[in-house]
């Protein structure tokens, strides 16, 4: 059967397993197991499970940085074969570099990535214009010129998520990005990722162990169980957007956060082998 661009799944995912080397393999101990799961085009999906589940291997998989040792991987259509530059990267760590400003942090990417490499130095007028409008957006005007050290962590996050979103990427993966911050910070910061990804609708993939951060942002969420990684469960988060932060503090969110919470306790027991996703 052929499908339409349009119905065809941004991310599939069919019966992946991953083992780290042979020699687990040969022992058939994985990593993640079993994983099969469809991401449509401008989803937000989040990934919740317990610390050691495999959610980065989840990623890394999802990047091209890993092959699976079972199962396929399409993205966009095509098989996954190697790193893929249609993906942004965000990680817990900003990891910007120290020597250089917001704005030249921000343009990194099209330094390095085919096609804006080539084209960097008679357009980069028009990227800088790009990159400043971006930091504009999540609130980061003004500080364009001002060095990693300069910016609080928030800041420093803001700009990190610019520069995995400059050469405007199908698909943004953010591994636990808010980690490290205040409540207060990380709220902020889920706002500024909200209208980002309202205004660009490229797909997310957000890997993180706070619920709430999953429930307010994501349009799905999958949970982990604990190591070898596999999905137990699938939850539609049927919040009606645009989502203010006051959505947390409603009955509706609560039950939701409970549930998922529910199911991580759940999965500390020994899984049995079960067939399709609750829902």
């Amino acid at each position: 059967m052929s499908m339409d661009a349009a119905s065809q799944p941004f991310v599939d995912f069919q019966n992946v397993w991953l083992a780290y080397n042979d020699e687990l393999l040969a022992k058939n101990q994985f990593a993640v197991e079993d994983i099969s799961l469809q991401v449509q085009q401008g989803e937000f999906i989040a990934i919740v499970g317990p610390s050691g589940c495999g959610k980065s291997t989840f990623m890394k998989l999802t990047t091209g940085l890993k092959m699976p040792s079972r199962g396929s991987i399409l993205i966009a259509g095509q098989p996954v074969t190697g790193p893929l530059k249609i993906s942004g990267m965000a990680f817990q760590a900003p990891s910007l570099l120290p020597w250089r400003t917001t704005l030249d942090n921000v343009l990194l990417p099209l330094e390095i990535v085919e096609p804006y490499r080539s084209q960097f130095k008679s357009r980069r007028k028009e990227f800088e214009e790009k990159a400043r409008a971006l930091l504009k957006s999540v609130g980061l005007g003004g500080y364009e010129d001002k060095f990693p050290w300069q910016l609080s962590g928030g800041m420093q996050q803001r700009a990190s998520i610019c520069r995995a979103l400059v050469h405007e990427p199908q698909m943004l993966l953010l591994d636990e990005p808010f980690g490290a911050l205040d409540a207060f910070t990380r709220e902020e910061l889920w706002c500024a990722l909200r209208d980002l990804h309202a205004a660009q609708k490229f797909n997310v993939i957000l890997v993180t162990h706070d619920l709430r951060e999953s429930v307010f942002l994501a349009d799905t969420v999958y949970v982990m169980s604990r190591s070898p990684g596999r999905f137990v469960v699938r939850k539609d988060i049927e919040l009606p957007r645009p989502r203010d932060l006051e959505v947390t503090y409603t009955p509706q969110f609560t039950d939701i956060v409970h549930e998922l919470r529910g199911h991580i306790g759940a999965i500390r027991q020994p899984v049995g082998q079960g067939g399709a996703l609750p829902q």
